[in-house]
């Protein structure tokens, strides 16, 4: 699978309401981190059907950003069944993210 592009308009049908674990990925395109961590994240989408990986553009979705009280990136949060269940702020490794995730 690849990674999907979330904005505020489908946050609830792409996260909430997803039958899938979700890993959202709280970014932005200057932050440096983010770049590190976007082939990583990119990886694990591709190889994981268990898991869907979204990304959310902080500058873009402020408000998805506030809501979920993000205040620093990147900022990975795990959501199931319609509700946060891990957060982790800052860079991981790959075998990190494949843990907050569960894999």
């Amino acid at each position: 699978m690849k990674v999907v592009e979330v904005h505020k308009d489908s946050f609830e049908e792409e996260v909430l309401k997803s039958d899938k674990k979700v890993l959202v990925d709280f970014n932005a395109e200057w932050c440096g981190p983010c770049k590190m961590l976007k082939p990583i994240i990119e990886e694990i989408a591709d190889k994981t059907e268990e898991v869907k990986v979204v990304s959310i553009n902080v500058d873009d979705e402020e408000e998805l950003a506030e809501q979920f009280s993000v205040f620093s990136i990147p900022c990975l949060v795990v959501f199931e069944n319609g509700k946060e269940t891990k957060r982790n702020v800052g860079f991981l490794s790959k075998e990190d993210v494949e843990k907050l995730i569960g894999e």
